[in-house]
């Protein structure tokens, strides 16, 4: 699998979405991250794993704390990726702007 599909595939839960969204409000434990949620921490820490695995998330050590940190670099590949999108439909818009003034201006002149 693609780095691109990794990381897709990694946020497309909504509870690893939900910890990306606390990691970036700054570092958090595993007890931390799981508190939110009504599960286990062994699940909470395979949601981790995964986001680790996809390069989401980094583990540091801190005596016997874990704290847990968001990457963000695969963030900016999805948001290049979807950048070439935003253009499409953009350009997509622009042209519809144009065609329904065209439809508009049209209608003015039969009236008139």
């Amino acid at each position: 699998m693609d780095h691109l599909s990794t990381t897709l595939s990694a946020l497309a839960d909504p509870t690893r979405r939900a910890i990306i969204a606390r990691l970036a409000a700054g570092e958090a434990t595993v007890n931390e991250l799981a508190a939110p949620f009504a599960m286990s921490l062994p699940a909470v820490s395979k949601h981790l794993k995964v986001l680790e695995r996809a390069g989401l998330i980094s583990r540091g050590r801190n005596a016997q704390w874990r704290p847990c940190r968001l990457e963000a670099g695969p963030l900016k590949e999805i948001a290049d990726w979807i950048e070439h999108y935003h253009r499409f439909w953009e350009g997509s818009f622009d042209r519809l702007d144009s065609y329904l003034e065209e439809i508009q201006n049209k209608e003015k002149s039969d009236d008139a």
